[in-house]
């Protein structure tokens, strides 16, 4: 099998086998902290837009560019190795929803630079810290039908998808993006067309990033939306080879728990990763969500225990606090080693 050499994050390979990474916290339940108003996304720029633009977290890249920015200090204070780009919904089929689907490489390309900025800062040479360009999953799906009296019904296709995704990450390799994560993945076709994308980009500009892949199961039944248990999603995403493997979102580290073992054995040539969220919804707390950081650090934490992890962090509903907490608890463990040649020859090649 042949070695990837990287271009960017060559450090990484050996960082997850070294010990296990942290990634940071929902950007989301930050945004929210800061009790932002319409005005707050609008700004100069978009004051007479016909649409409500509130809820629109890309926007404030452009409007509020210090309120991201400061989110990503804090999780890098925190002790996160790896931050993600603040572009969950920044490509033009998410944008489209607001009217303003021309941003999208623009989005992309100033939250990887302000990523970088912050990275930079934190980094020393004892501790690099990573750009994650983050790509979601799109509000549209290419394998469920929006109508239930139609299943044959789409709302988008695959060629679409891939286009979209090509912009996104453009924006992030032109930012300063060292890794491509293609995350809370519910509908593998929608993932297959971010891989494509990041693929064909990576070959049109020689570089090569690692590429993280991370799935969100929806329900106890240990299936993704479009259905694939967690054994089927690895082996249909397999072919991209990604540096790691893993799932985020949608359940807390207590129901998490029996898929995230499931991965970490079946994706045996690959580092896994876990952000799960903090517990379930609760809209009386402070975040959204039930857990404080002490319950979710020792969650995750007995998940690094068992051996289950490389890289490890929170999604929605976790702040800066459940990140430093998860750091500290999972520092005592050895991250999870991988038994196939292809983790060990990308080691080789960094």
């Amino acid at each position: 099998m042949k070695s990837i050499a990287y271009t960017r994050a060559q450090g990484l390979p050996a960082l997850l086998q070294q010990r296990i990474a942290v990634l940071d916290g929902a950007m989301g339940t930050m945004i929210q902290r800061y009790k932002l108003t319409e005005a707050d996304y609008r700004g100069d720029r978009f004051k007479d837009h016909p649409k409500d633009l509130k809820g629109n977290n890309e926007l404030l890249l452009f409007t509020r560019p210090d309120v991201i920015r400061e989110i990503h200090e804090q999780y890098l204070a925190a002790g996160a190795d790896l931050i993600e780009t603040n572009t969950f919904g920044a490509t033009s089929v998410a944008q489209e929803d607001y009217d303003l689907p021309e941003l999208a490489y623009e989005m992309n390309l100033v939250a990887a630079q302000i990523a970088r900025g912050a990275c930079d800062r934190y980094s020393t040479p004892d501790k690099p810290r990573y750009v994650a360009g983050a790509l979601g999953p799109t509000p549209r799906t290419a394998s469920i039908s929006p109508d239930v009296n139609d299943p044959g019904a789409r709302n988008i296709d695959f060629d679409t998808l891939r286009d979209a995704y090509y912009e996104q990450a453009k924006g992030l390799l032109d930012g300063g993006a060292d890794v491509f994560l293609i995350e809370t993945i519910f509908d593998t076709l929608n993932a297959k067309a971010a891989i494509f994308a990041v693929d064909q980009l990576m070959d049109d500009t020689g570089e090569r990033l690692p590429v993280i892949i991370s799935g969100t199961v929806t329900d106890a039944s240990g299936r993704i939306l479009s259905g694939q248990t967690v054994t089927a999603f690895w082996h249909s995403v397999r072919h991209a080879r990604p540096i790691a493997i893993g799932l985020n979102c949608a359940l807390g580290a207590t129901l998490m728990r029996p898929y995230i073992e499931e991965l970490s054995k079946v994706a045996g040539e690959v580092a896994v990763s876990c952000y799960p969220n903090a517990g379930l919804p609760n809209p009386m707390s402070d975040t959204g969500f039930d857990e404080t950081p002490d319950v979710t650090a020792r969650l995750v934490g007995e998940f690094a225990q068992a051996g289950f992890l490389n890289i490890a962090g929170g999604c929605c509903g976790t702040t800066p606090d459940h990140i430093a907490a998860i750091a500290k608890a999972v520092s005592a463990y050895k991250p999870r080693v991988s038994g196939d040649r292809f983790f060990t020859q990308m080691l080789d090649a960094a």
